[in-house]
């Protein structure tokens, strides 16, 4: 009797250590869960920047980390200046910190258009998208006293010529500012890879060569238009926006609305190092939001005449996915499309 009553001493006492155990592991595994929920930045964060100082994404990124640390949205925050190689080296800096959710890349267009002509071997997939922030879309301007009266007189002439005007563009071709011209005439029916495209070092550049009657078009962002417009030494006669601007641009015209059906966008977005846990998608895509309502950021936006447009991190996949597809397409046309693998 002693024998089984010990027995049955050591087997309760057995299951109580495995419950004791159990609701430990248990315990541990909520806290782990709750913490995961909870994550945020434990040090500082690096907005990494695939071009010099001064440039349109390293002024984007420095807006960015200015208002989330005034407002406390995230902080400390720092702009890591990585230029070179087609973006390739702000690329691999990324990929060296994989699974670190304190390093975000600033995104555009480059990082697909460059994996497509071979200039680098990364491509948005390496990365995990956590937001996009804007759309800056591709004005095209002639000279004040030019023929071209409008979008519909250059799709004429380039359809019947397509090398007969020739169109500056900063600063290489295939890049965004190429490709908002590129794609509307494409549509439209236009030979794109017979256009006569030359490339300037800055956008102030090409709207130089195009007021000294060197070419006959230039393609560039608005803030680089805007003071000749002003001036009334050019006329912008498209651009490359889904439907009409507000404000000052609402006279501007569409390509769509003159035979080309298509529009691209100069966007801007986010993205974090690869294979971040869910919660810390989460976290930045809650700081994107929270960014996207400040008045700033509003204001940042109208002041360099973008087109507010936050996203998710999901949604930004989808829609790089689909841009890859498009670039791909008009660049292969171009005889410029040369992946890397």
């Amino acid at each position: 009797m002693n024998a089984i009553h010990e027995g049955r001493s050591a087997a309760l006492a057995r299951a109580l250590i495995f419950s004791v155990c159990a609701v430990a592991v248990f315990a541990l595994a909520q806290q782990s869960r709750a913490q995961a929920a909870a994550w945020s930045p434990q040090r500082n964060v690096e907005i990494v920047v695939s071009a010099g100082p001064g440039g349109n994404q390293d002024l984007t990124a420095r807006a960015i980390q200015a208002i989330w640390q005034q407002r406390r949205i995230v902080s400390p925050v720092v702009v890591m200046n990585k230029p070179g190689g087609g973006g390739a080296i702000a690329y691999d800096y990324m990929s060296q910190h994989a699974r670190d959710p304190h390093y975000l890349l600033m995104l555009a267009p480059t990082l697909l258009t460059n994996h497509i002509m071979g200039r680098t071997r990364f491509r948005h997939t390496d990365f995990t998208p956590v937001g996009m922030l804007f759309d800056e879309y591709i004005f095209v301007s002639v000279k004040a006293d030019s023929p071209l009266k409008n979008g519909k007189d250059l799709i004429e002439r380039l359809k019947a010529a397509p090398d007969s005007q020739s169109l500056a563009v900063a600063t290489a071709v295939g890049n965004h500012i190429h490709m908002g011209i590129a794609l509307p005439m494409k549509a439209a029916g236009v030979d794109i890879k017979r256009m006569k495209v030359v490339t300037f070092k800055s956008s102030g550049q090409s709207l130089t060569a195009l007021l000294g009657g060197h070419v006959d078009l230039a393609a560039s962002t608005f803030g680089t238009v805007l003071p000749h417009l002003e001036a009334g030494r050019v006329r912008v006669i498209g651009v490359s926006a889904p439907r009409r601007l507000q404000g000052a641009l609402a006279n501007i015209p569409t390509w769509s609305e003159q035979g080309a059906r298509a529009a691209f966008s100069g966007w801007r977005g986010m993205a974090a190092a690869s294979n971040i846990e869910p919660s810390q998608v989460k976290y930045w895509e809650s700081a994107l939001a929270a960014l996207a309502r400040t008045d700033e950021w509003k204001a940042d936006v109208a002041k360099h005449h973008r087109d507010s447009h936050h996203m998710g991190g999901a949604e930004t996949r989808k829609f790089l996915d689909e841009q890859y597809v498009e670039l791909e397409s008009a660049l292969t046309e171009l005889g410029l499309a040369k992946t890397a693998k």
